[in-house]
């Protein structure tokens, strides 16, 4: 089934490629012609995102025109490479988005075509929005500008970014619905995000200057969060079954 709709053929620029994407139902041909390698391709139903395996053996102009059903993918595109926005020209037909790119260096790297909308950079945090109200809401405002003013700021934090929208957009809009839905779910959400909140204040007063620091920030509110929101229940529950259980003896 070809539903590809290009009004225009791709520039004589090396490499063609064609691939099947099956989603909802439905077969779609996406075609990629560029003077570099495509090793492998992926695509994300949930979050809509198209990612490319590619390995260049140039310095400079590395050039590649993706052919895109808008049936598959609509609205405002954006590329990225390693994790980090590049510049990218993108024609719309009626059928398809012909999305044009161009960088330099060589070397293995990660393509990503993903709707702008799903990496949040105006809102995004949608199950936080639910439970608390608004994107307005204070602690929704916090978590943005956490995200935007300290972790984009390093490729390490991008990069970071890219894969946890893929994983988060996979499950979060049907947690936001049902939010929506359920007043006790929703006031269980924010008894569940206060630990998250409480370790983030920790970037408003970091000084990151490099992708280590970022680094050792992350890893350090990863291994917090894990343990108030792991190991802290189990010791209480363990302890809880021990008192039950010494009770039980008496």
């Amino acid at each position: 089934m070809d539903v590809s709709g290009a009004d225009s053929t791709p520039r004589d620029i090396g490499f063609v490629n064609k691939y099947v994407i099956s989603a909802d139902g439905d077969n779609f041909e996406i075609t990629f012609t560029a003077n570099f390698l495509v090793s492998s391709h992926a695509f994300n139903a949930n979050t809509k995102t198209l990612q490319f395996n590619i390995e260049s053996g140039l310095d400079e102009e590395n050039v590649g025109e993706i052919i895109i059903p808008q049936d598959l993918i609509d609205g405002e595109l954006t590329i990225l490479l390693d994790g980090k926005e590049i510049p990218a020209k993108i024609n719309k037909t009626n059928k398809s988005s012909i999305v044009s790119i161009e960088f330099d260096g060589k070397g293995k790297y990660t393509l990503d075509i993903t709707p702008t909308k799903y990496l949040g950079n105006s809102g995004g945090c949608l199950i936080a929005t639910a439970a608390f109200g608004s994107e307005m809401a204070s602690q929704v405002q916090f978590l943005r500008e956490i995200r935007d003013n300290t972790v984009l700021q390093t490729e390490s934090g991008s990069a970071f970014m890219v894969s946890f929208n893929q994983f988060y957009y996979s499950f979060s809009p049907t947690i936001a619905d049902y939010e929506r839905e359920n007043y006790i779910f929703k006031e269980v959400v924010k008894l569940i995000l206060t630990p998250l909140l409480i370790s983030l204040t920790s970037l408003q007063y970091a000084d990151i200057d490099s992708e280590f620091e970022m680094l050792v920030y992350g890893i350090g509110i990863i291994i917090l969060n894990v343990v108030m929101y792991f190991i802290v229940p189990t010791i209480l529950i363990m302890k809880i079954r021990k008192r039950v259980n010494m009770e039980k003896l008496h």
